[in-house]
């Protein structure tokens, strides 16, 4: 009495091993058990409610444990740092402390350019945020710092509230470069100031999952369409050139055009100086990847290069002699820390909190691989701490903006690493060149920080190649990312990512009010139930229809899921209604057409008996023959009295009969299927919208006498609707074929 026998016996056995024939033998069972509604359920498992939890009580209590954990949470060096093991984990810090700052000095450098600020600031970038991340941070492997998108990002900030064109001297038509870099050190600073402020803040609230929204798709497309925007940005100083600064949407198809009216005026050493140290920093990363396995650290290419172009700068006179634009003065020593400007906060705060999630994003990001392939757990509300105290206090001391760098992050990964005093071991060797050998790198070429920074698009550049892998694995993917890349390229860095965000959410939308509907079956001699329309040897089970969505019933599909479910069932329930309404409409006419005919009939009854009553009162005695005449006529108007009462009772017996309400009796064809299953395993949440929907499925099927039951509920949402939708359903395991074996049995 299986529901196996709805497909018919098959032969599966030669599909199993011997020894998962024996195995299925074993395990060969039948289950049957009654089907139980809400009140059923909860009165056999004793349902309670769960009580309810304070954790506000928690955060008011005082203790010592708590205040260590606490601070220990807050400022996580203070949990490591004592357990830090120096014989296994000092070597390996120490060289990859030194393998990042190599590549963090001329980095720092170029994505100082990359900003709109003088190189210096890249130097300042790299000691500040990376000591006080040492102190906050959770993650052991990511290298804070300068980063190219977030460089970009800052750049179009300055370059827009700043523009050369405002900095123009009357007296011979150049640039204050003095002046300009003034105002836009001031404007990065305070940018850094504000963007710690909503880090901090964001972290404190534990707005951490907002990461969550930024799905990998996106950050992916987002990236290559900055690593664009850097690329394009460097032209000018690859080419030599003097461009104009455009800002807001458009801005980098403007500055391309320039750049290709303009190329006429290119200066030839700068393009040379660019092209051989882009072709020796190419030729240092493809021998260190040959030479992976032979060598115990990376060679040092970008250090070298700069080293080596400083000195050939220096030696043949670039700038005198061939027009080539160097770094110019770098100061020697720190600087005092600043206030920031409170009256730009409202010029920034839009930019700000753009360059707050994206610098989040990515370090998070980066942080989750590393804490997952080495076994650790990164906490990303104080990651978002962590970032903006470095924001912050880095902000006083005139950096800007930072995040994780993705090439150092691997670098200080496989040299070695073991926690962040690899960080705090490249920041102090920044120190040092800042205090002390800041002045030699003041011939250094900027087409060479250029050329730096464009090799290091190298991975940023090759996620291209998503296109084609997302279009082979998932296409809505592919949509979200080129929906970002096109945003990013045409609207700029900081609207590129409130569209991406915002196509991502309502494609979710979208997503979940088009979900896939199925109608199951059994898969033959197996108690498993899948779509009939994609498994061909599945049967559904006889007078029973199993309907499941992939997606939760809310607002937004709750009328789609209705139609679907009545289009899918193969039965016009609409349409069936609507004659079962028409045909009863025409029963209470015709009752109501007997009634008024009873009436009349009852009427005509009584005037009869009035008219033979008055005859037999009026008739003599005294005249027997008329007598007699008269008693004949009457009995005949009897007759015809006894015929009227017969109608009239036969009319009110019509009239008593009760409606025929069945579609059977009323003419109208019968569905196929006497029971509907509603798989609601997908259920997640619930709103009054969809309770309304249930609702009316379930009363416009029990006028076409078909039952309806819900498989899979959640106890926390049937117990509100259980009094006006379902008669019973299964568990998670027996849901189809318990409620169905009922109804066919």
């Amino acid at each position: 009495m299986g529901l196996s026998e709805a497909s018919g016996p098959r032969d599966t056995q030669a599909l199993l091993s011997p020894t998962q024939e024996m195995e299925q033998q074993r395990r060969d069972y039948y289950v049957e058990r009654p089907l139980l509604n809400q009140e059923q359920l909860e009165e056999l498992g004793h349902w309670g409610s769960v009580p309810g939890t304070r954790p506000w009580r928690s955060w008011l209590q005082c203790s010592h444990a708590r205040a260590c954990a606490l601070l220990h949470q807050r400022l996580p060096v203070l949990a490591w740092l004592p357990r830090y093991r120096v014989h296994d984990w000092l070597l390996g810090d120490l060289l990859s402390g030194l393998s990042v700052a190599i590549m963090q000095l001329p980095q720092g450098l170029a994505y100082a350019l990359l900003a709109g600020l003088p190189p210096v600031f890249g130097l300042y970038s790299s000691v500040y945020p990376v000591f006080i991340y040492f102190l906050f941070g959770t993650s052991r492997h990511i290298s804070v710092g300068t980063f190219a998108i977030m460089s970009v990002m800052v750049g179009s900030v300055t370059e827009s509230l700043a523009p050369d064109e405002g900095f123009l001297q009357a007296s011979n038509a150049t640039v204050n470069e003095t002046a300009r870099d003034a105002v836009r050190v001031q404007l990065a600073s305070t940018l850094s100031v504000l963007v710690g402020l909503f880090q901090v803040g964001l972290g404190l609230v534990h707005f951490g999952f907002v990461v969550t929204y930024l799905s990998e798709p996106l950050i992916r497309g987002y990236t290559t369409a900055a690593a664009v925007q850097v690329f394009v940005s460097q032209l000018k100083y690859v080419f030599g050139l003097y461009l104009s600064s455009y800002s807001g949407p458009l801005s980098l198809i403007y500055t391309v055009l320039e750049v290709c009216w303009e190329l006429p005026q290119s200066v030839v050493g700068t393009m040379v100086t660019a092209a051989v140290a882009g072709a020796v920093l190419v030729a240092v990363k493809l021998l260190n990847d040959k030479l992976q396995r032979h060598l115990p650290l990376p060679l040092p290419g970008e250090l070298l290069t700069l080293i080596g172009a400083t000195g050939i700068s220096y030696g043949l006179s670039l700038k005198h002699r061939f027009g080539v634009e160097v770094v110019g003065n770098i100061p020697v020593g720190l600087v005092p820390p600043v206030a920031p400007s409170l009256q730009l906060f409202t010029k920034l705060v839009g930019n700000a909190f753009a360059i707050a999630v994206v610098g989040f994003a990515i370090a998070i990001s980066m942080g989750k691989i590393f804490a997952l392939r080495h076994g650790y757990r990164v906490d990303s509300n104080q990651e978002l701490v962590a970032l903006g105290l470095g924001n912050l206090i880095g902000g006083l001391f005139q950096c800007f903006p930072v995040s994780c760098s993705m090439s150092r992050s691997l670098v200080q990964e496989s040299a070695g690493g073991n926690t962040q005093v690899a960080g705090a071991i490249s920041s102090l060797f920044i120190l040092i060149v800042i205090v002390k050998l800041g002045e030699f790198f003041h011939e250094l070429p900027k087409a060479v920080l250029a050329a730096t920074i464009i090799v290091n698009l190298k991975g940023m550049l090759m996620q291209f190649a998503d296109i084609c892998s997302l279009w082979k694995a998932n296409r809505v993917d592919l949509l979200i990312w080129l929906v970002t890349f096109v945003a990013t390229i045409l609207l700029n860095l900081d609207l590129g990512l409130a569209v991406a965000v915002v196509f991502s959410l309502l494609l979710v939308v979208v997503r979940t009010q088009l979900p896939h509907y199925s109608v199951l079956g059994q898969v033959p001699d197996t108690d498993i139930y899948r779509d009939v329309a994609e498994y061909s040897e599945a049967r559904e089970v006889p007078g029973v229809k199993i309907f499941r969505s992939s997606a939760t019933v809310y607002f937004a599909n709750a009328e789609l899921y209705s139609d679907t479910l009545k289009q899918r069932c193969g039965v016009d329930v609409d349409r069936l209604i609507s004659q079962k309404k028409k045909r009863l409409r025409k029963q209470e006419l015709k009752l109501k057409r007997l009634q008024k005919k009873e009436k009349q009939l009852q009427k005509q009854a009584a005037s009869s008996k009035g008219t033979s009553v008055s005859i037999s009162v009026n008739t003599s005695l005294q005249d027997i023959n008329i007598n007699n005449a008269e008693g004949s006529k009457a009995k005949e108007a009897s007759t015809g009295d006894d015929e009227l009462e017969g109608t009239v009772a036969s009319s009110q017996e019509d009239t008593k009969t009760p409606v025929m309400s069945t579609l059977k009796a009323l003419g109208l064809p019968q569905p196929h299927f006497h029971s509907l299953i509603l798989d609601m395993s997908a259920l997640s949440f619930v709103d009054t919208v969809c309770l309304k929907s249930l609702k009316n499925i379930f009363r416009d099927f029990r006028e076409i006498e078909v039952e309806v039951y819900m498989a899979a509920c959640h106890s926390a949402w049937s117990r509100h609707s259980s009094s006006g939708l379902g008669r019973g359903w299964g568990s998670s395991g027996q849901k189809v074929s318990q409620a169905a074996r009922e109804k066919s049995l």
